[in-house]
């Protein structure tokens, strides 16, 4: 199974980096729509497309309104845009308000259920997160693998969706700042390294990915790699357009 991260920087994007989406084309399964969904319609393989979001903030659903060139080279027989009811109604209300962006793509806004099923026998479930305004995960539990998708929430070890992620063979999640930053990552609802990593080995995860960096950082090592891998040492930085087989 193949996952494509299409990009992994939060808040807006930077030389490097568009913001958050990532895409498992076999499964036509993509979490969140930020400013990389532009990127997507090569890497379609099915007839539908499912997009799960995990809150309504713009650098995570932006890219909706991209769906226009998408679907233009990519004909899809259904499209269909997943989130808690009060972010679907911010999306269509804002978002797509005829002031702002009067002709709105072919997609259906389905409000998230207890579970959604995919191909290949998957199941996605939802869990909350901590996050200014609320966010939630995801988990996929496939027959032979599974995955979690942890953006944005400020990660420590006493969080409730640790017990969620557990036992994952991956796990990605946000570490939008270095350590060092934790005074403006717990007021603006996001993860320093040391505690993503804690979190990991806690949870006993088979494998981490870190994402939604700080756009501001354009180094290679926006989140300090070494410092997770010494209490995770599995553990790699997306990059855009990394392609990961799970």
């Amino acid at each position: 199974m193949k996952i494509v991260i299409l990009g992994t920087a939060g808040y807006h994007p930077n030389e490097h980096r568009h913001t958050s989406c990532l895409v498992l084309p076999e499964l036509g399964l993509a979490f969140d729509a930020g400013t990389s969904l532009f990127r997507i319609a090569p890497h379609l393989r099915t007839r539908t497309l499912d997009i799960l979001i995990s809150h309504a903030h713009l650098d995570h659903v932006v890219g909706l309104t991209f769906l226009l060139d998408v679907l233009y080279q990519k004909k899809l027989d259904r499209v269909r845009v997943h989130a808690e009811g009060a972010k679907l109604e911010a999306i269509a209300g804002h978002l797509f308000c005829e002031h702002l962006f009067p002709v709105g793509p072919p997609f259906e806004l389905i409000p998230l259920d207890t579970t959604i099923e995919t191909a290949g026998g998957g199941r996605v479930s939802h869990f909350p997160l901590q996050h200014p305004g609320g966010a939630v995960g995801y988990r996929l539990d496939l027959p032979d693998r599974s995955m979690a998708y942890v953006s944005d929430t400020t990660a420590r070890l006493d969080a409730p969706y640790l017990e969620k992620i557990r036992g994952v063979d991956l796990l990605i999640h946000e570490c939008n700042f270095r350590d060092g930053l934790e005074e403006i990552a717990e007021m603006t609802g996001h993860s320093c390294t040391t505690p993503v990593a804690q979190t990991a080995k806690a949870a006993e995860v088979g494998r981490l990915v870190l994402t939604h960096f700080n756009p501001l950082d354009t180094t290679d090592d926006p989140a300090g790699l070494d410092v997770a891998r010494a209490i995770f040492p599995n553990t790699e930085l997306a990059t855009d357009g990394l392609e990961i087989e799970f």
